[in-house]
């Protein structure tokens, strides 16, 4: 049985998400202790719970230590099947995280499988649907494993109630991503969500974007959403190249200014948009996993980051595949052997 540390490294959620996935992929057990021992309220939350009973799920393992502000797991998979999945948070706990968890194991299942998350699709400290869709999904079908996503609800912090929706069919084996240049520019906007906000808000958050990177009033989009769905804010910039997109994000928050809101996500849009290389601190961290378990590959980012790091680790305990992380001309290097 592997032993991980939850501690090592940037000590959050990506180590235990990344370990259900490899351990139901690999079939090796595994326990965790400190659990997000890094993060102000360590443990497991609701959303990383549902992530841990989402892997059990699809392959019917054993579990001890499954419960909320639980700081140990242990992790039995058992055998990985195809199916109907649901999955309800219950809180506005991150839908994309959850599926993140367990797409890269059921893109090797023996049948299609159709999956159902809900909880927050634009909450803080996670990448929004539109990144999922967008940024990430697009790299597996260059892999070889067409992903189909539909965002069937929004869900905002603190409400949630989204949903997002998968149709996964399995790839024999992923095959190698090499991803070393953008390719030239296709298209770049923003968007501004508003629901049960007054429009203004939207229209401040897109007058900064506007302004900051010197966009067109047509690069900039408005979404007043049903009341029903709110009250919530997020702003989304989306930079399209032929070979990668890069989405960032600001989520509208209680005593946060919208001028603020959108001033954040202008700043990581312009300083990617200061350098060359076509993946991003979050699109890193999620390419790690689908490369291990396929024909691995080589993709340069804008920079190491803790999270890379230890997902690294986590990657080269349970495959043994050989991840390196070096500084190159025009950024960091990142390959899988």
């Amino acid at each position: 049985m592997l032993h991980i540390d939850g501690a090592h490294g940037e000590g959050g959620g990506q180590i235990l998400r990344s370990a259900l996935s490899l351990a139901v992929c690999t079939q090796q057990p595994f326990r965790i202790a400190n659990i997000r021992a890094n993060r102000k309220r360590p443990g497991l939350m609701r959303q990383h719970l549902t992530s841990v009973k989402a892997a059990a799920e699809i392959c019917d393992a054993t579990l001890t230590g499954a419960q909320i502000e639980s700081r140990a797991l242990e992790f039995h998979p058992g055998k990985l099947r195809a199916g109907n999945f649901s999955f309800d948070i219950g809180t506005a706990g991150s839908c994309t995280l959850v599926l993140q968890t367990v797409l890269p194991p059921l893109l090797a299942a023996p049948g299609d499988s159709q999956v159902k998350v809900r909880g927050g699709t634009h909450n803080p400290a996670a990448p929004p649907y539109d990144f999922f869709a967008r940024s990430f999904a697009p790299q597996l079908t260059r892999m070889g494993a067409p992903v189909a996503l539909e965002l069937a609800a929004f869900g905002f912090h603190p409400r949630g109630g989204g949903e997002i929706r998968a149709t996964i069919t399995p790839s024999p084996r992923l095959g190698e991503l090499s991803l070393t240049s953008r390719g030239a520019p296709v298209r770049a906007f923003a968007e501004a969500y508003v629901a049960a906000l007054p429009a203004h808000v939207a229209t401040r958050e897109l007058d900064v974007i506007g302004k900051h990177l010197g966009w067109s009033r047509g690069q900039l989009q408005m979404h007043v959403l049903s009341n029903d769905l709110g009250p919530g804010n997020a702003v989304t910039i989306t930079l399209e190249y032929e070979n990668v997109t890069e989405v960032f994000a600001g989520f509208g928050e209680r005593g946060v200014r919208a001028e603020d809101v959108a001033m954040g996500a202008a700043r990581e849009a312009a300083a990617y948009l200061s350098m060359t290389a076509p993946v991003g601190e979050h699109l890193a961290d999620q390419l790690l996993l689908p490369m291990a378990l396929g024909a691995g590959g080589v993709f340069l980012t804008t920079m190491s980051t803790a999270h890379l790091r230890s997902n690294a680790d986590v990657v080269r305990r349970f495959t043994g595949r050989n991840v390196t992380i070096s500084t190159v001309a025009g950024g960091v290097e990142v390959t899988v052997i």
